[in-house]
């Protein structure tokens, strides 16, 4: 497989490695562009991939291109497209909906759409793709593939990406503010900030992971540890007196209805 890689920030650098790591692909296979070099020179020096100088190189060289830059860099990258054919486009750009791309480039290329998050970046990302009108099950696949080797991946419809923007996409912004709730509650009841890191990250960790191994509910979890009346009940207690599911629900609907502004836009 050729691929190339428009943009080449956290996102896309990580979704390389991963791909690279798992063998999908060799270095020597991998063509790269950025409007800002020094972010294609890192890549390539590190991953030893190849670094090109414009969009249409990497359109020239590659049978799947990897959009992994911001909606306001589409309009000059479209265009760049020129009259290449049958490319497989996975964007991640956040908005940018799959008609929007089969349009400017009148149909010429199979589309898909991704929504990834941050944790790709160490190999524990959720992501979420969907396929444009022309894109087949082998495209299905290849996705997949790419998307599995920096963490979990799944195939949604278009509609949901706004949901799925909304709990995976923002929602390690989510656990990271629980993280430094935790903190500094572990600091006010007298823990050193290093402890109280800690401890904090490797819970939020070590929490995760019991759900995901054991195949428990959370909610079974939870009453696993929360005897009567005991320490976990006090703080379970006083989450439901101030509404904290009601507020976790909350803070997904605005992001949900943000991204779906943000497509129509």
């Amino acid at each position: 497989m050729k691929l190339g890689v428009i943009g080449c920030g956290k996102m896309g650098s990580a979704l390389v490695s991963g791909i690279i790591r798992s063998q999908l692909c060799a270095p020597s296979d991998v063509t790269v562009y950025d409007t800002f070099e020094p972010a294609a020179a890192t890549m390539a020096k590190e991953l030893g991939v190849t670094q090109v100088t414009s969009n249409a190189e990497v359109v020239d060289a590659s049978e799947v291109i990897l959009l992994c830059i911001k909606p306001q860099g589409f309009p000059e990258m479209l265009t760049d497209l020129g009259e290449a054919r049958d490319r497989l486009l996975i964007s991640i750009a956040a908005g940018v909906k799959i008609s929007t791309i089969e349009k400017a480039t009148e149909l010429r290329h199979r589309v898909v759409r991704v929504m990834p998050n941050t944790p790709a970046m160490v190999g524990m990302g959720a992501s979420a793709f969907a396929l444009g009108m022309d894109a087949s099950r082998d495209d299905a696949e290849l996705t997949q593939s790419l998307l599995d080797s920096v963490g979990f991946a799944c195939r949604v419809e278009e509609e949901d990406l706004d949901a799925v923007t909304a709990v995976s996409g923002s929602g390690p912004a989510y656990i990271f503010l629980m993280i430094e709730a935790l903190i500094a509650g572990g600091m006010e009841q007298g823990l050193d900030a290093q402890t109280a890191k800690s401890l904090a990250v490797q819970t939020v960790a070590g929490a995760a992971e019991l759900v995901k191994s054991t195949g428990e509910s959370p909610a079974k979890l939870r009453e696993n540890v929360t005897s009567p009346n005991g320490t976990t009940f006090a703080a379970l207690e006083f989450f439901r007196e101030n509404n904290f599911e009601k507020i976790v629900k909350g803070a997904v609907e605005a992001a949900a209805k943000r991204s779906r502004i943000l497509g129509r836009d």
